[in-house]
């Protein structure tokens, strides 16, 4: 049987809702079913299914709705300062997620970092990323971590901590962050939160100096 265009356009849209429902961001479970819904909702109009066009039209108007409202929901964050690394509910965190830990930061290790700068942040008081670095000369400040768990990557609490949180750093006389990573999505991020490359440093060293 030969497929044509448009259902080719069909597939194109149920292959785009199935993916959004492997996402563990709620936020990009959204965003791509939207656009999978959307997509079958026109299939359904050039084959003049109309059931299939009324119902993913529905999904489509649903998901415009929570996207609108997660837009709009106001988060409250905040840091909690901790002194040591081996704390039990830090071991047990860095356990838990180890494997995911290791996809970002494949050389972490907890064990080795001497004098840390260590938080956790919370989201509505629910702990959701540990942040650690390590000062290697004054001002400067080396991120040795900065994890946040899978279902909060909306970067929100990204913007809160390198934007509304920089003050933190400052207060703690630290004027430049820098990181290491030749991991390729990590590497997106740090660009996306304002870091450039570090040509002094070497390849895959990256700052940011605070204020920027």
């Amino acid at each position: 049987m030969e497929i044509n265009a448009i259902q080719l356009f069909g597939y194109f849209g149920s292959v785009l809702i199935a993916v959004s429902l492997t996402m563990r961001s709620i936020v990009r479970l959204r965003w791509i079913n939207l656009f999978g819904a959307t997509v079958f909702s026109i299939y359904g109009l050039l084959v003049n299914a109309v059931p299939v066009f009324l119902l993913n039209g529905f999904i489509v108007l649903i998901d415009i709705y929570y996207l609108l409202q997660m837009h709009r929901q106001k988060n409250f964050f905040e840091i909690l300062e901790k002194s040591r690394i081996a704390a039990p509910y830090l071991q047990r965190f860095f356990k838990f997620y180890e494997k995911d830990i290791t996809v970002f930061f494949p050389d972490f290790q907890p064990e080795k970092i001497i004098n840390p700068l260590l938080f956790i942040i919370l989201r509505d008081m629910m702990p959701i990323g540990v942040f650690i670095g390590e000062p290697t000369e004054v001002g400067t400040l080396e991120i040795k971590l900065d994890y946040v768990i899978p279902d909060y990557r909306d970067l929100k609490s990204a913007y809160f901590l390198y934007g509304k949180k920089q003050q933190f750093f400052r207060d703690n006389k630290i004027s430049r962050l820098e990181i290491k990573s030749d991991v390729d999505k990590h590497v997106r991020f740090l660009e996306k939160m304002g870091f450039k490359r570090d040509v002094e440093r070497g390849e895959h060293w990256y700052y940011k100096a605070l204020g920027d």
